[in-house]
C-alpha cells in the first residue's frame, strides 16, 4: 500500500478516475436498500473483492461520514474515490454512484408532469404517499433504537420532536440540532477513544483541507445573502439545497423536513407532488439524496426540468464533497475528543426527534387521509419492517395497490 503523501510531496495515486468510475457505476445501478445496505455493498466491493482499503481504513471512513452532516453512503463513496484516484477519483465516484438514480428521478418528474397534464392521477400517487409514510416510520423506529439507547437520549428525542412541531421550518430545525449538541455536552457521557493518525492511500494536503472547510462555511453563510440580494430563482434553489445538504445529520430521510419547509408552499411544490417523489425515490438504486433531481425538475418556474435537476443535485451534494475533502485528514484526531463525541450523541438523538416530527407533518398529515389509507399504510409497514421486504418493492407494490384500492 502506498504511503499517504504530505504537503510537500507529489501525489501518485494507486488507481485512475476511469477505474473508479467503472466500479461505482456498477454499484449505482444495483445498490438498492438505502445507506446501510450501500455501506455493505462498498465493503464487499472495495475491502473484500478489490482490496482497495483495509478493514481498519474502511471503518475509519464510515465513522467519519457518520459524524459529518449529509448522506453517509455517498460520502464514504466520495472518500474511497478520493483515496484511490485523487480529486478526479472523488468526482468519478460521486457521478457514477448518483447518476443512475438521478436520471430515474428526472424521468419520474417528467412522467408526473405529463400525467397531471393528461388528468392522470389519484390512486397510484396516493399509494406512493402511503409508502413514504411506512418508510419514514421504519426509519424513525430504527434510528431510535440505534441512536437513543438510554433514558437521556430518548428524552432528548421526544423534546426535540415537540420543539420541531411547535417551531416549524428551517429555524426550528437548526435550533433543534444546536440544542441537541448543547444538551449532549451537558448530559451525555461517552467513553473516550484513543487518538490516532488517519490511515489511507492518499490524503489532501493540510492547506487544501482547510481551504475546503473555509469554502464550505463561506457558502453556507454567503448563499442566503446572495439569494436574497439577487432575487434569482436559480441561486435561491441552489441555496436551499446547499443548506439542506449542509445541515442534515442522519441521512437522506432527515432531508425531508428541511426541503419541505423551504419549497412546499403556495406557488411552490405541492405536498402531493413532494411526497410522491419521496416515495418513488425509495424504489431506485443509489443515494436517497438523488430525490433532489426530482425536486429541481418539478419546480414551478425556471430553473426547472433538467437544468433545475442539475442545480439541485450539485447544491445538495456539494457540502458533502467539501466536508469529506476537508475533514478526511483530521478526522480521527477530532473524533477521539470526548466532548465532540458527547455533542454528536446529542445531535443524533435530536435528529430522531426531528424525523419524528416530520413523520407527523407533512408525511402522515398528507398521506393518511382515510381509514383505507391507514390500513394500507399498516400493511406497507408490516411487509417493510417485519418481513423485511426491500423498500423498492414496497414502493412498487404500494403504487400498484393504490391504483386499485385508493
Amino acid at each position: 500500500m502506498a504511503e499517504a503523501h504530505t504537503d510537500e510531496s507529489t501525489p501518485s495515486y494507486a488507481g485512475t478516475p476511469r477505474e473508479v468510475l467503472g466500479a461505482f457505476l456498477k454499484l449505482g445501478l444495483t445498490s438498492f436498500g438505502g445507506p446501510v445496505a450501500h455501506l455493505g455493498y462498498f465493503r464487499e466491493e472495495f475491502v473484500r473483492r478489490r482490496q482497495w482499503l483495509s478493514e481498519e481504513a474502511y471503518a475509519n471512513l464510515v465513522a467519519l461520514c457518520q459524524f459529518l452532516p449529509g448522506p453517509a453512503s455517498s460520502q464514504v463513496g466520495m472518500a474511497i474515490g478520493l483515496m484511490r484516484a485523487g480529486p478526479m477519483g472523488m468526482a468519478a465516484a460521486w457521478l457514477a454512484f448518483t447518476l443512475p438514480s438521478a436520471l430515474i428521478m428526472l424521468a419520474f418528474a417528467y412522467g408526473v408532469t405529463h400525467a397531471a397534464a393528461a388528468g392522470i392521477s389519484g390512486g397510484w400517487l396516493a399509494g406512493l404517499k402511503v409508502a413514504a409514510a411506512a418508510i419514514v416510520a421504519d426509519a424513525v423506529i430504527g434510528m431510535a433504537k440505534n441512536l437513543c439507547p438510554d433514558r437521556q437520549r430518548r428524552s432528548l428525542a421526544l423534546v426535540a420532536a415537540a420543539a420541531a412541531a411547535l417551531v416549524p421550518g428551517a429555524i426550528g430545525q437548526i435550533g433543534v440540532i444546536a440544542g441537541g449538541a448543547l444538551i449532549g455536552l451537558a448530559l451525555i457521557r461517552l467513553d473516550a477513544v484513543p487518538a490516532s493518525e488517519p490511515t489511507g492511500h492518499h490524503l489532501p494536503s493540510r492547506t487544501a483541507s482547510i481551504a475546503a472547510l473555509v469554502l464550505f462555511a463561506v457558502l453556507l453563510v454567503g448563499l442566503p445573502l446572495l439569494a436574497q440580494a439577487s432575487g434569482n430563482a436559480g441561486v435561491a434553489l441552489f441555496d436551499t439545497l446547499y443548506r439542506a445538504g449542509a445541515l442534515v445529520f442522519g441521512g437522506g430521510h432527515v432531508v425531508l423536513p428541511l426541503i419541505e419547509a423551504e419549497l412546499v408552499h403556495p406557488g411552490g411544490l405541492t405536498r402531493e407532488a413532494f411526497l410522491a417523489g419521496y416515495g418513488a425515490a425509495q424504489a431506485v438504486p443509489g443515494p436517497l439524496f438523488s430525490f433532489a433531481a426530482y425536486v429541481g425538475a418539478m419546480m414551478p418556474s425556471a430553473p426547472n426540468g433538467a437544468l433545475g435537476a442539475t442545480v439541485a443535485l450539485i447544491g445538495i451534494f456539494l457540502p458533502s464533497a467539501l466536508l469529506v475533502y476537508g475533514a478526511l485528514r483530521f478526522w480521527t484526531l477530532l473524533a477521539a475528543e470526548k466532548r465532540v463525541r458527547d455533542a454528536m450523541a446529542g445531535v443524533n438523538a435530536a435528529v430522531v426527534g426531528l424525523l419524528g416530527a416530520a413523520f407527523w407533518d407533512p408525511v402522515v398529515a398528507s398521506s393518511i387521509t382515510s381509514g383505507r389509507a391507514f390500513a394500507f399504510a399498516l400493511l406497507a409497514y408490516l411487509v417493510l419492517a417485519l418481513w423485511r421486504v426491500p423498500a423498492w418493492a414496497v414502493v412498487i407494490g404500494a403504487a400498484l395497490g393504490g391504483a386499485v384500492l385508493l
